[in-house]
């Protein structure tokens, strides 16, 4: 991918993850914007979304920024300057959940910490306040 390719594809995932939230639409829960995947001829891009909730919100979420594609769209043909601005297809990345799942096993397979003795009792300072009036 060249790195003209990759400004552009980053440019509107900025653009994206800034105006989904401003969306009204109550089937859109908590979305993060975690990459985009523009064709060379800048027609059509893949926004892929990571969605936090059940699989049922995960699809209706999908549905809800599908229906809000032409407002997504007019976002990016407002911030960015190309020469067309692409057509919107939403996927779900799973790749946030994947991680979190295999921070879980790793946790689960670690070995537990195992109880520290405790530490021996500190030396006494001397008490200087007595010697100080002699």
């Amino acid at each position: 991918m060249s790195d003209r390719m990759r400004r552009v594809n980053e440019s509107i995932r900025q653009v994206l993850s800034e105006s989904v939230p401003e969306l009204k639409d109550p089937r859109i829960g908590f979305v993060t914007v975690t990459g985009v995947a523009t064709s060379a001829d800048l027609r059509h891009a893949i926004v892929y979304v990571s969605v936090l909730g059940s699989e049922r919100k995960r699809d209706a979420t999908l549905r809800g920024l599908t229906a809000a594609h032409g407002v997504l769209q007019s976002a990016i043909a407002h911030e960015l300057k190309l020469k067309w601005t692409p057509q919107l297809a939403f996927e779900y990345d799973p790749t946030v959940e994947r991680g979190v799942r295999l921070t879980k096993l790793i946790d689960d397979l670690a070995p537990e910490p195992a109880p520290s003795e405790p530490a021996p009792p500190e030396p006494a300072e001397p008490d200087d306040e007595h010697d100080a009036d002699d």
